[in-house]
């Protein structure tokens, strides 16, 4: 899902409109971390997995044997220590430390998950990191050089159509296994937006030339 908000509202708010589905993995970073909320995903028979915040008082209840080769440093499950959060959340949790081999920095992760391993939960984190890239993306490549209105739904409807138009050409070069970037694709669909010839036809023929413009700063989705 996504959800166009003003600035000035708290992330952790989206929690409210967001509808759990069973079974599912959520995962978010710890600006989410509001236990009321939180609770909702066990009473939804969903899972979350975040990062602890600071200040944050836990009881351990059981120490799980963890493998410190792979850089697990505990496994454990808690349960909250704070009353008035603990009415929020009248459930255990599982905290688990993990050292990131790659920069020595130690993570702790909080999820209402108990089956999975250890090791799964942190690497389940490292792929919110993907979240990261995609908004990244947006911000470089589906760039609004200026709106053509002011209101509310004039600005969304603009958003949207930048938001459809990034999953469309994603869902396209899935289909058609393309090894061209999303980047290099839309640049190709602006400077071909007129030409009558298929998109399979168009995307082969490109794949096959070697002067494709790398740049993202030489298209733009409006002028």
């Amino acid at each position: 899902m996504i959800t166009i908000s003003e600035g000035k509202q708290a992330d952790v708010q989206i929690l409210d409109e967001l509808i759990v589905e069973p079974g599912s993995f959520y995962v978010m970073d710890r600006g989410y971390v509001d236990f009321e909320r939180l609770f909702r995903f066990v009473l939804a028979s969903a899972f979350f997995v975040t990062r602890t915040k600071a200040g944050i008082q836990l009881n351990r209840l059981e120490s799980r044997p963890v493998d410190r080769s792979c850089g697990l440093r505990s496994d454990h499950i808690v349960w909250l220590a704070n009353p008035q959060s603990a009415v929020h959340y009248p459930d255990r949790l599982r905290r688990v430390s993990y050292r990131d081999p790659e920069d020595g920095k130690v993570l702790v992760f909080l999820t209402n998950n108990f089956d999975l391993p250890a090791l799964v939960i942190a690497q389940l984190y490292k792929l919110r990191w993907r979240v990261e890239l995609f908004f990244k993306w947006i911000k470089q490549n589906l760039r609004i050089k200026h709106f053509f209105g002011t209101s509310d739904n004039a600005v969304k409807t603009q958003v949207w159509i930048a938001v459809c138009v990034y999953v469309l050409v994603a869902i396209l070069r899935k289909e058609l296994g393309l090894e061209l970037s999303l980047s290099q694709m839309l640049q190709v669909l602006s400077v071909n937006v007129f030409e009558q010839v298929s998109l399979v036809e168009l995307f082969a023929k490109t794949q096959s030339q070697d002067n494709l413009l790398d740049s993202p700063n030489q298209w733009m989705l409006w002028s």
